[in-house]
């Protein structure tokens, strides 16, 4: 956290930025405090109170609530879009980038609590550790405030990226990032993709792409490499979702 200032004055600030005044103070510290800044704390061979001092498991909880928040948006601002559009702008809006960028917004980097190695190597700007630091300060609104606050706050950090959500920007989305940030956010490794069948003469070629991952695997195709990594990673997405995929191309 901010070394200029006590740790009461730098939590008066922050509220400010938030927007949201804490009951229990206490669940705000443990959403600013990493991992790496907890086991410092503590004795070796104590991770289980490391655990109690950090945000992950915040993070867990603030990934659903924001998961739970965007949809009923979406649903309220757009009722005649289909599903898949619905849940092509969810997983913009949800996504590590889209955090990452809110959590800048915030500053949240300057309020965090890191240990010393992670201070040396810039933890406090690096994306992933801000998009995480933003799904645990969700969740200590929401458990502070309920669900109404924690809609609030949402409203408040991602105010413009709610605007600017739309079908057509969504259909625009880097599906291939999409797809690399969700296993990752569930643990897993990355997808592979694998040209698997090239068809046509060489100046209409079409190319079809099997991605593979942690628990399945789809096609794409398309008359680029690209373009079929594109669809492909749009198909897994889809289907890791529950949606009946269709191999349609979109402008990819």
């Amino acid at each position: 956290m901010k070394k200029s200032k006590g740790a009461n004055s730098n939590l008066d600030e922050l509220e400010g930025i938030l927007d949201y005044k804490f009951e229990d103070r206490a669940l705000l510290e443990r959403a600013l405090t990493h991992r790496s800044w907890a086991h410092e704390q503590v004795a070796p061979g104590h991770e289980d109170e490391a655990r109690r001092l950090h945000n992950e498991a915040l993070e867990f909880v603030g990934d659903s609530v924001l998961g739970l928040a965007v949809a009923d948006y979406l649903f309220e601002t757009y009722p005649d879009v289909t599903e898949g559009e619905l849940s092509r702008m969810k997983h913009r809006l949800v996504s590590a980038p889209t955090l990452a960028r809110a959590s800048e917004g915030l500053t949240l980097g300057d309020f965090l609590r890191v240990g010393r190695g992670e201070e040396k190597s810039g933890g406090r700007r690096k994306r992933a550790l801000l998009a995480d630091a933003f799904e645990a300060v969700l969740a200590a609104v929401f458990l502070d405030g309920g669900l109404e606050a924690a809609t609030d706050f949402i409203h408040h950090a991602l105010g413009a990226e709610l605007d600017d959500a739309s079908p057509e920007s969504a259909a625009a989305a880097d599906y291939k990032t999409l797809l690399q940030e969700r296993l990752q956010a569930e643990r897993q490794d990355g997808p592979h993709y694998n040209v698997v069948e090239t068809i046509g003469p060489p100046h209409r070629r079409t190319f079809h792409v099997e991605v593979s991952w942690d628990g399945g695997h789809v096609r794409g195709e398309g008359r680029t490499i690209k373009a079929a990594e594109t669809l492909a990673a749009r198909l897994a997405l889809e289907s890791m979702d529950g949606e009946e995929a269709s191999s349609e191309p979109w402008a990819v």
